[in-house]
């Protein structure tokens, strides 16, 4: 069997106290494996967004524990999380979260610059990671003149720079074309998913759940269903 990349345990996170008391996640129970593709579905407000910020060592849970890759994530203190941020996750944001201001290639380059790399070393490899994405030769452009797609490119190469265990993706169709969509998921599972890597995706997109390997259903905070590929 593939090796565990993530388990959760009785997950439940609530917001306010008292009257105003909320639950986002109520008990939530799943695994994760390397060389897996996890989509995450439900409607608005199910719970998706907090479940996977807690797995992702974002939100602490109220009651619960998250193990990524053996590590139980929620007995780190605060700079071990951020460590543990760094260099184990990956995030691809629904809106992308590119400087605008920044190139391509400093965009992509910013996890090794926060882990203090050198500038011009670190922008030499981003331009690499660019051409796996395939945009070779955009190092020098700025987001503006890219593509929603291809800024979702960049975001991804971002994203996989540092060479996370954990790749995490919102909604990553949402601002795409179907076609688009399809295509930049194709791409993310035949050029990014490997035996060491897991990818969580949380989408409301069904065009795409083909590419799926899983498919775990929320719904009022609840995971009340899981789908393997093909049935």
């Amino acid at each position: 069997m593939a090796n565990v990349a993530i388990s959760a345990v009785g997950l439940v996170k609530w917001f306010g106290e008292g009257d105003t008391k909320t639950y986002a996640v109520k008990g939530a129970n799943l695994d994760a494996y390397f060389g897996e593709m996890v989509f995450i579905v439900g409607p608005s407000g199910s719970g998706k967004t907090t479940l996977l910020s807690m797995l992702s060592g974002i939100l602490r849970p109220n009651i619960g524990t998250v193990m990524v890759n053996g590590q139980n994530i929620w007995t780190l203190n605060s700079d071990e999380l951020a460590d543990f941020r760094l260099n184990t996750i990956g995030f691809v944001f629904q809106d992308y979260h590119l400087f605008p201001r920044l190139t391509t290639a400093e965009n992509v380059a910013i996890p090794l610059i926060l882990k203090k790399n050198n500038w011009d070393e670190s922008i030499v490899e981003a331009k690499k990671y660019l051409d796996i994405v395939g945009l070779k030769n955009r190092g020098e452009t700025l987001p503006v003149k890219l593509s929603g797609g291809e800024q979702q490119r960049v975001a991804i190469a971002r994203a996989i720079i540092s060479k996370p265990e954990i790749l995490i993706l919102d909604e990553p169709t949402a601002s795409l074309d179907g076609d688009t969509g399809r295509m930049i998921i194709a791409f993310v599972k035949e050029n990014i998913l490997n035996d060491n890597r897991c990818i969580l995706i949380v989408t409301h997109d069904s065009r795409i759940n083909e590419y799926a390997d899983r498919i775990i259903h929320m719904e009022d905070g609840q995971i009340i269903g899981l789908k393997e590929a093909n049935e």
